[in-house]
């Protein structure tokens, strides 16, 4: 193939540098365009200076340094062009609970915020556990994330004599979400207008009482194992693959007794569909003033669902900090903590530091809990 200015020799040009059939050309570039009305790719040299002063124009002269130093740096802190592609937040239950409603409210805005698509996915499965695996052995770059109730991933090495993973270990703890107090609901069959009337009940029909929990291990289901400790009453308990499907089941007829996070099942309260009778956090909930707190029967008695972010431990300490302040940020938005709030759910962002605390401390809770009703799940 004849060579000439401004055509290159094939197999014979160098990344950036032309060749005239004799010599490469110094101070020039080759720029590949295609060819007007043709598949063609044609070549076109411009001189140093003069690729230097079209760069200038756009703004990008002295791209070549300035790129290298750009992947020097970004390879030296991953955070400054993180998010660069989607999301994955992996919530470990199925649709319709409180942490698949949470996980797609905050993934809207994450996406507004940086641009990248967050594509929540629901991996339900032995208590959150499916879910919860698959983060933990992804790639520790803040493109795989859980959102999940800290209350069953901390009650499930108790429960679970094979877990895949260790809470406190395979985790980098991002940040709390919220917390959700349960709510003690029946069916409107049921006669129970109170907590005392409900336990006067299960007394009188000890283990007829149908119970239905978000899943074996669960924390609802840890949560009506320690209130019948506390009272001296059985449950029969009905084990659903999350608190969707218990809620669903329960306004349906099929169970008797729910206990569940306020922010998905306050809405059929409201509605008529389930009865409140207690909520499970230490002092009345604005959202529902009227309905009293199980500590007004049992002093002490505190559970709820919190939710919290975490990444693959191994995750940069940059990309972390940088998430927990973008969640902190949207958590913090009017809008936002007014819609949780009249769901009854309350903002609890913190910093990871304080998240990983409190999940040591509720794994060392309900291991005692589990040690003295001897639950255990295969």
């Amino acid at each position: 193939m004849k060579s000439a200015r401004g055509v290159t020799r094939r197999g014979w040009n160098r990344p950036g540098r032309l060749y005239n059939g004799r010599h490469f050309l110094p101070g020039a570039f080759v720029m590949s365009l295609p060819a007007t009305g043709s598949a063609t790719t044609i070549f076109r040299v411009i001189p140093r200076i003069m690729l230097t002063a079209a760069l200038a124009g756009l703004g990008l002269a002295g791209t070549g340094a300035s790129a290298q130093n750009s992947g020097q740096n970004s390879a030296k802190n991953p955070a400054q062009t993180w998010p660069a592609k989607p999301i994955r937040l992996i919530v470990p239950f199925p649709a319709g609970g409180t942490s698949d409603v949470l996980a797609r409210a905050l993934g809207q805005k994450l996406h507004e915020v940086g641009g990248q698509p967050v594509i929540v996915e629901n991996r339900a499965g032995a208590n959150g556990n499916i879910g919860a695996a698959l983060v933990a052995r992804s790639a520790p770059d803040g493109y795989t994330l859980l959102l999940m109730d800290i209350g069953a991933l901390c009650i499930s090495p108790s429960v679970y004599h094979d877990l895949a993973f260790d809470p406190a270990r395979d985790f980098a703890p991002v940040t709390m979400i919220s917390y959700s107090p349960h709510v003690f609901a029946v069916h409107p069959r049921i006669a129970a207008k109170t907590l005392q009337e409900l336990i006067a009940l299960a007394k009188a029909n000890p283990g007829k009482l149908n119970f239905a929990t978000a899943g074996a291990g669960s924390a609802p289901h840890l949560a009506g194992i320690d209130f019948a400790l506390r009272t001296g009453i059985q449950w029969t308990y009905i084990h659903y693959k999350g608190g969707g499907q218990a809620i669903a089941d329960s306004i349906a007829g099929h169970s008797d007794v729910l206990v569940n996070g306020m922010l998905p099942v306050y809405p059929h309260v409201k509605g008529g569909r389930l009865r409140a009778l207690a909520v499970s956090s230490a002092r009345r909930t604005p959202a529902a003033p009227d309905i009293p707190t199980v500590a007004e029967t049992l002093p002490g008695f505190e559970t709820g669902s919190w939710q919290g972010v975490l990444a693959p431990a191994g995750t940069p300490a940059d990309i972390v900090n940088k998430l927990n302040a973008e969640l902190r940020r949207i958590l913090a938005l009017p809008a936002i903590k007014a819609q949780l709030a009249a769901q009854g759910t309350e903002v609890r962002a913190d910093t990871p530091a304080a998240l990983g605390n409190f999940i040591r401390a509720e794994i060392a809770r309900w291991a005692k809990v589990v040690k003295q009703s001897a639950v255990k799940v295969e």
